[in-house]
């Protein structure tokens, strides 16, 4: 089902007009805009046979809710997250190995966004999350993840302790990222079907998804923190999980 939503700023709207144009109700640009990153975006909706509307400033911050808009809007009719229904038929359409990302909460959309932006570049098949006290598909969202919220499935779950008990049924196995995990990262085998399961800002895993992990690894730190922010710890996780694959 698709929701209309809010698309803001001018990657992620240049994003929007190359990858899904016919999504497109509307775009905005700022009346005082002239500069070449604009002309280019204009040329490219017009090139699309998009409407186009020069508006004001103060137009824009109230359609994107005083977001960073940087001059630039757009109206669409995106596909809204997908539910368990349509994560089992993703799953029996792979022709390969599957390689999932479960965000056990995660609530800050700026998070959220950089996970999905790196989880499109690092071949992810499908985005996993709670449907209760977890971020969604934002505007802000959206913006982040520069045209990766549109091509990336994000599947909202009811009970995400029962959705890995069915991924570990089908032959998934789930690596969780844990503080107090015996096992690095790089000792781990990340080449079968995988999910990578990583906790919310604060907290980290919870406890059932954490007992719901059949391996559970944490990142190598070298330095004085102790962690590192969630989006950041997806991308390595993503990335050795990427090189092992390769061979």
């Amino acid at each position: 089902m698709s929701e209309k939503h809010v698309i803001f700023g001018l990657h992620a709207v240049q994003a929007a007009v190359s990858r899904d144009s016919e999504t497109i109700e509307q775009v905005y640009l700022e009346q005082e805009r002239r500069d070449e990153r604009a002309r280019q975006l204009a040329q490219q909706v017009r090139a699309a046979g998009l409407p186009l509307e020069r508006v004001k400033r103060a137009f824009l911050d109230e359609l994107t809710g005083h977001g960073r808009h940087q001059g630039a809007a757009a109206v669409a009719r995106l596909p809204g997250p997908g539910d368990e229904h349509s994560l089992t038929a993703l799953l029996e359409r792979l022709a390969t190995p599957p390689l999932l990302l479960v965000l056990d909460g995660v609530q800050d959309p700026h998070n959220l966004g950089a996970c999905l932006r790196t989880a499109d570049a690092a071949g992810v098949q499908a985005v996993i999350a709670p449907r209760d006290r977890a971020c969604g598909l934002t505007s802000t969202v959206r913006k982040v993840a520069s045209g990766a919220a549109e091509v990336v499935p994000f599947i909202q779950v009811t009970n995400l302790a029962r959705t890995l008990r069915e991924l570990r049924e089908r032959g998934i196995w789930l690596v969780g990222t844990d503080l107090d995990a015996e096992q690095d990262l790089y000792q781990a085998d990340l080449r079968g079907p995988l999910a990578l399961v990583m906790g919310a800002e604060e907290r980290g895993l919870r406890r059932l998804t954490r007992e719901h992990c059949d391996q559970r690894v944490k990142l190598p730190m070298a330095g004085t923190v102790q962690s590192l922010n969630v989006s950041v710890s997806t991308g390595i996780c993503l990335y050795e999980a990427l090189r092992q694959r390769r061979g």
